[in-house]
């Protein structure tokens, strides 16, 4: 996270003794004493400020120190770093008994606004917050707007309400309500004039011009934000501020300003007779403060909404009409909450803004309070917003993905909005590959989000989509990353038709129009084409090049704790089809992943630990699946690739398929199940003449001998087969070319495996309680019944483990 150079400086500044810090502070105390505010000064305070903040652990200063940083504070003509770092080391070392701070006694501006940041840096002791915010309402009060440094006060403010909004009494509220709007509404037209220096050659006085618009023409109405001089007057200054500040007034003191009952009235009123009224200066003037700050503050919205449509010279000007109008558009959606009778007035104004902001992707982050809008009032103003919810969940994800500030924002929207998007708007659910190209550019940055968001997007109708795209999501970012490497070449001049040649890597494949298909589907943009598509393994070839980059490395990681957030979802709502389909999609794709490192091994181990818990909530799917469960277990191959998926499979088969779980199940199937797993243990158990043997781990071998062995406790037909079988193990496990490869534990579990199922056998009845529990398991009765207690069945099979070896087991 640090560079080195960064962390020898931390180290460096945690390993300073008491002793040397004292000397050290010793030495500022002169130069601050001496008022030499010089390099040496600055520099000393920066080490000073490292080395009391680099650690957990508070520094004590000397008092002496303290109060020296104290007075300069307090000294108008120090330097603003030097004053800065000052401020900083107070806010680090206090609270402490050495030095009490109070700001009751201080008039000047800037050094309030530092005294009163370390005040309220330490919380409410001792009522320190009431007397910082009753002396800076009375500043308020008592200084004319004109006077210097009145715009420091409202940063104090600010801070007062992020600590303790309720300090302020309705009389205080409405006090400052009227600053704020005289503030807002009312700021000078006429630029500022500069600061004369007083000098022989100073230049006559001139009338000051007029403010301009961001395009270079003369302001025709009233001063806000994005109006530009050379110079600003103070109220111009409180203006900014007070706008800066507004919307966390308005959500601190905004809603009690209406009476509910009054605002279903006034939302019942035709638009145009609101307009009226409200713009009539004297109703404006009768109005309660809070509710005519809410006017006021709405018209300077629109003034900015309008200055907006203007074409900047300047490209920081540019910039700052963009946020201008992001904060406006969300003032006049907290103002329409507040009061609904807004709601008609507004929305003229967003749905033309809108109309011009759509087709400009540089307005994207402009786009989400708008959408924002639409959301929470749509319904109101009977305003069919699908368009808007369309263009933003299709178009934005798919050209922005990959500029973080856009994913960053439209995610964080989603999940704030989640259920009301989710019951409301339904190509919400239907975007969700779109919705997932922020997530495979932007992995490490938004994971933690999509875990709450995820669930949202599950519905019975794509889930089985979305879980296809879950493992998709590396190939994903591989898609993405050849798709903007293929527009940056050159050769995205000219599509490449020819089929038969062959290609380098998958940008070059990206413009082959025989992948053309492949590319379309994984990066489509709404769901609904299928689950998936038939030629993976040719996709995964394609991409192989993108394999081992960090970006899509980064994403393959995420992909394991998505599939769990998935699962947990899924079984909340799944029923048997369901069910059944998602384990063929999970017996399917535990061989049709991306090749990364470590990605498939952690998707079987989730795979793994999900069919268990599908094989409980469903267990006849062992029976309705037992086709593609046969072929599954049918291939050695299997157990070498995935061996511990592999293991789960057999073990569930071994426990559900049974008449206990589901009526259908019959002989036969057992028998076929049977078969099929005997002679898989009967290929990976027999001895060959060949240089290579492949060794299958003990624990394979002992779920195939378990299975077995449940599956012939429920055909009785089948126990001499296994009872064969299990007798010739330690023949095996002897053998010289199979001893060499297994320790000497390894050969203990498989024989005492064989030993311990081989006694079982001999008595079926015992076996079949045991091996094949059955699904009441739980029931009480099984522990409270003495005749049918699991207490007396463990002490007959332990009579039965404790009789002689049976022949073939002879030590």
């Amino acid at each position: 996270m640090f560079g080195v150079s960064a962390e020898n400086l931390l180290r460096q500044a945690r390993e300073v003794q008491d002793e040397d810090l004292q000397k050290f502070c010793s030495r500022i105390t002169t130069l601050l004493q001496n008022k030499e505010y010089n390099k040496e000064a600055t520099d000393s305070l920066q080490k000073l400020f490292l080395i009391v903040s680099a650690t957990k652990y508070g520094r004590t200063l000397p008092r002496d120190v303290l109060q020296k940083f104290h007075s300069t504070l307090c000294f108008l003509k120090a330097p603003q770093p030097v004053l800065a770092l000052c401020s900083a080391i107070l806010r680090e070392v206090l609270p402490c008994t050495s030095l009490t701070l109070s700001c009751d006694e201080v008039n000047d501006m800037k050094t309030l606004s530092l005294l009163s940041s370390i005040i309220l840096a330490q919380g409410s002791k001792n009522g320190d917050i009431e007397a910082v915010c009753s002396h800076v309402l009375k500043l308020l009060e008592a200084r004319q707007v004109e006077s210097q440094g009145s715009r420091f006060l409202l940063p104090i403010l600010s801070k007062v309400l992020d600590i303790a909004p309720t300090i302020l009494n309705e009389e205080q509220v409405n006090a400052v309500s009227k600053k704020l709007i005289d503030w807002l509404r009312y700021a000078s037209t006429l630029q500022g004039v500069p600061l004369s220096s007083g000098g022989f050659f100073s230049p006559r006085s001139r009338q000051p011009a007029s403010i301009l618009e961001v395009d270079g023409a003369v302001a025709g109405d009233f001063f806000t934000l994005l109006s530009i001089g050379h110079y600003y007057t103070e109220d111009q200054w409180l203006n900014m501020h007070s706008f800066s500040m507004i919307r966390k007034w308005l959500q601190c003191f905004g809603a009690s300003g209406v009476n509910s009952n009054d605002a279903d009235e006034k939302s019942e009123l035709d638009s145009s007779v609101m307009s009226i009224v409200s713009a009539t200066s004297t109703s404006s003037r009768l109005m309660p403060p809070k509710e005519r700050l809410r006017e006021k503050t709405f018209e300077y919205c629109n003034r900015l909404i309008e200055q907006s449509d203007r074409k900047a010279i300047k490209k920081s000007d540019s910039e700052l009409q963009k946020a201008c109008l992001i904060e406006a558009v969300i003032l006049l959606d907290l103002i329409c909450r507040q009061d609904p009778s807004f709601v008609y007035r507004a929305f003229p104004v967003v749905k033309a803004l809108y109309g011009r902001i759509c087709a400009d992707s540089g307005f994207a982050r402009v786009l989400l309070p708008v959408v924002q809008f639409y959301l929470n009032h749509s319904e109101l103003a009977a305003v069919d917003s699908e368009a808007i919810y369309r263009h933003l969940f299709t178009k934005i994800p798919s050209e922005l993905y990959h500029d973080s500030m856009v994913a960053f924002e439209v995610v964080q929207f989603c999940r704030r909005n989640r259920k009301k998007l989710s019951e409301n708007v339904g190509i919400f659910h239907k975007s969700f590959p779109n919705i997932f190209k922020f997530l495979a550019w932007n992995a490490p940055c938004l994971f933690p989000d999509f875990i709450e968001l995820l669930p949202e997007l599950i519905r019975p109708d794509t889930s089985l989509e979305i879980l296809h795209s879950l493992l998709d999501l590396p190939c994903l970012t591989a898609a993405l990353e050849a798709q903007l490497r293929s527009q940056s070449s050159l050769a995205s001049e000219k599509m490449i038709t020819d089929q038969n040649r062959k290609t380098v890597n998958s940008a070059e494949a990206f413009q082959n129009q025989y992948y053309r298909s492949m590319f379309s589907y994984i990066l489509r943009v709404e769901a609904g084409a299928g689950d998936t598509i038939d030629r993976l393994n040719l996709l995964h070839e394609v991409l192989l090049d993108m394999a081992q980059r960090p970006r899509v490395v980064q994403c393959a990681q995420t992909v394991p704790i998505l599939l769990q957030v998935f699962f947990n979802v899924v079984i909340k709502f799944a029923d048997g089809p369901l069910i059944n389909q998602l384990v063929l999609v999970i017996l399917e794709r535990s061989s049709l992943l991306y090749d990364i490192p470590d990605f498939k091994t952690e998707v079987q181990r989730v795979f793994s630990s999900q069919l268990l818990v599908l094989c409980k909530l469903h267990p006849p799917l062992i029976v309705e699946q037992s086709k593609e469960l046969l072929e599954f277990c049918a291939t050695v191959s299997n157990i070498i690739n995935k061996e511990t998926f592999f293991t789960h499979v057999v073990w569930a088969i071994g426990e559900y398929m049974s008449f206990s779980y589901d009526r259908c199940c019959t002989v036969e199937q057992i028998t076929k199940f049977f078969e099929t797993l005997e002679a898989l243990l009967f290929e990976i158990t027999q001895l060959r003449a060949s240089a290579h043997v492949p060794k299958y781990s003990p624990r394979v071998i002992t779920i195939l001998m378990t299975t077995l062995a449940k599956l012939a406790s429920r055909s009785q037909d089948l126990i001499p087969r296994v009872s064969m079988f299990l007798s010739k193990m330690r023949p095996f496990v002897r053998n010289a070319m199979i001893s060499s490869m297994y320790s000497e534990d390894d050969i203990q579990e498989i024989l005492t495996r064989a030993t311990e199922l081989n006694n079982l056998l001999k008595v079926p009845n015992v076996a079949q309680v045991i091996l094949g529990s059955s699904v009441d398991i739980v029931n009480p009765r099984w522990y409270k019944d003495t005749n049918a207690s699991l207490p007396l069945t463990l002490r007959t099979i332990s009579k039965v483990l404790q009789r002689e070896p049976a022949p073939g087991f002879s030590a």
